[in-house]
């Protein structure tokens, strides 16, 4: 695939990937338990929670969402409906990382089980079910449940399976999925790059489409499980994504897995950058500049001063720009004195 003026190629993309992914477990000894490192789940907690839900048109802000899971506080007037899917989400996402990390005695050690599909389900979905359950949902089809309806083709032409078809189907999913985790344990050379796999999986599940509703929270729950549970890094998908997502699983229905898996890979890359790897690199460690990104300082001021020299950092030979939270510190106490000087 050809990039895109300024944009890296979707090969370049896996590359980094690759090479992030091997520096958090060789360097920095993998992820970071949610017990010794609370703050970096937290901050994707709240990410992952806000996002994830406003993809299915949740209207809460992240202030709300902060507020919510931090306080247990309704700020705003939103809909109850909006603050239980959530809180629900919020649950799920909770679980699925204690799951990942640290799993119950019950646990029997395979990726994914469909007792955990039902589980993420029913966790998700069971608050906003209780104030807003689905109209056209029997007695059999609540949180956790399999559908007892047939879904109508979605935009794109495709159709979920006939209902009578879903349990043996979400079986032969969860068997896929084990198999990946298998080869990825084994270190065998999977059919096609990692993202894509993990973008074909997404994608199936989503094409099941198991339950009657909640499957997209649902879907991107169980990625997030399977892809902790093999030490990767949970994804987030921004709610500014939300075209692109569902066109990326448009062409995955047509077995075109390419623009899922970028979309895949760069969001894991981002959490790299953005949450995990700053916590666990010491001040002085040099990290590439999007991982030093805050609200004070852009990828793009960052850049400009480790060009004009004013940042003290380095160019690698793949073009990356690196430097540590200690140089920022001292840039930042530089930019002070000279507008101390300047007033």
């Amino acid at each position: 695939m050809a990039a895109s003026r300024g944009r890296p190629s979707r090969e370049t993309v896996y590359a980094r990937l690759e090479s992030a992914l091997l520096e958090l477990n060789q360097r920095l000894g993998g992820l970071p338990n949610p017990k010794e490192a609370q703050g970096i789940w937290e901050d994707i907690w709240h990410q992952e929670a806000h996002h994830s839900t406003a993809l299915e048109g949740n209207t809460l802000v992240l202030r709300e969402v902060e507020a919510l899971l931090e306080q247990g506080r309704a700020v705003g007037a939103k809909p109850l409906r909006e603050y239980n899917e959530v809180r629900g989400y919020a649950d799920a996402a909770k679980w699925v990382y204690g799951q990942a990390l640290e799993p119950e005695g019950w646990h029997d050690g395979r990726l994914v089980t469909v007792s955990e599909v039902r589980q993420v389900h029913h966790t998700a979905m069971t608050p906003v079910w209780n104030v807003a359950p689905h109209p056209d949902a029997t007695g059999r089809e609540g949180p956790g449940s399999f559908r007892e309806h047939d879904i109508q083709s979605f935009a794109g032409g495709m159709r979920p399976p006939a209902w009578p078809l879903v349990p043996a189907q979400v079986e032969h999913w969860v068997g896929e999925v084990c198999t990946l985790g298998q080869q990825i344990t084994a270190g065998v050379a999977t059919p096609r790059p990692l993202p894509e796999a993990l973008a074909h999986l997404h994608n199936e599940f989503e094409r099941i489409h198991p339950f009657i509703d909640g499957n997209g929270r649902a879907g991107r729950l169980l990625l997030n499980l399977i892809l902790v549970r093999l030490g990767y890094p949970p994804v987030i998908i921004f709610k500014k994504q939300r075209a692109a997502y569902l066109t990326a699983l448009q062409r995955a229905d047509n077995g075109d897995c390419g623009a899922l898996g970028e979309l895949i890979a760069r969001a894991m890359h981002d959490n790299l950058n953005r949450f995990i790897v700053p916590n666990l690199a010491g001040p002085a460690r040099l990290v590439p500049l999007a991982a030093l990104v805050t609200d004070e300082f852009t990828m793009a001021a960052l850049r400009q001063a480790a060009q004009r020299g004013r940042l003290d950092a380095l160019q690698g030979p793949d073009g990356v720009w690196r430097s540590s939270r200690k140089a920022v510190n001292a840039y930042r106490a530089s930019r002070g004195k000279q507008t101390r000087r300047t007033a």
